[in-house]
């Protein structure tokens, strides 16, 4: 069983790699942004009230992720792992899903800090671009799709996320310093978390990755 979670702030390239090791072990990527995006394009109650937030780049509230995640773990395709990506965000998650964990026999995972400068941040959520139709993520300079505006796997349009201007990346930035950064001392004190450098390559970044998840 293999079970991950991701930490680091927007932009960091969480999404990114977390693709990759869903080819790679071949177990869900279950990230939180994908779930409330899909929530508010189908106009459901839940994505009226996360969309709220999300358009001013504050943190959704704990009683709405939590749920959400867990019910998520329990699917059958969570079975043989899975890897989180935008969650935990804040301490009290954090312990609420080493509550569940402990339950559902879930203790062994291991937790990956992603660490990339501000400025490059800024740099590179807005030049980011989703597929409106299966997520896949693009960048205009560091990954850019084939045809421009167009998804390589599905011919899907592409789109910049209404949070991922500057102003909002800052404050998303800001956030996370404040809330989420704790994190990683939380993790620290089990014992389970790895440090690596989101500014290096990315092929570079995924071998570090899974060398330190599979050691």
């Amino acid at each position: 069983m293999f079970n991950l979670i991701l930490l680091g702030p927007p932009g960091a390239g969480k999404g990114t790699q977390a693709g990759k090791l869903k080819e790679k072990f071949n177990i869900p990527h279950i990230s939180t942004g994908d779930i409330f995006r899909e929530n508010i394009k189908n106009g459901t109650e839940l994505g009226k009230k996360a969309k709220e937030y999300m358009d001013k780049g504050a943190l959704v509230p704990d009683e709405l992720v939590i749920g959400i995640v867990t019910s998520r773990l329990e699917e059958d395709d969570c079975k043989n792992g899975f890897i989180l990506d935008g969650f935990p965000r804040t301490a009290h998650q954090a312990e609420e899903l080493g509550k569940y964990f402990e339950k559902s026999g879930r203790e062994k995972y291991k937790v990956v800090d992603i660490s990339v400068e501000k400025d490059e941040l800024i740099r590179r959520l807005s030049g980011r671009r989703l597929c409106k139709a299966c997520s896949a993520i693009y960048h205009t300079e560091r990954m850019p799709s084939k045809v421009e505006g167009i998804c390589d796997l599905c011919g899907g349009e592409l789109y910049l996320r209404s949070d991922d201007n500057a102003e909002t990346v800052a404050h998303r930035t800001e956030v996370y310093n404040s809330q989420t950064k704790p994190l990683t001392d939380y993790y620290d004190k089990k014992g389970n978390i790895i440090h690596v450098d989101g500014m290096i390559d990315l092929d570079k970044l995924l071998d570090i990755i899974v060398k330190a998840v599979e050691a």
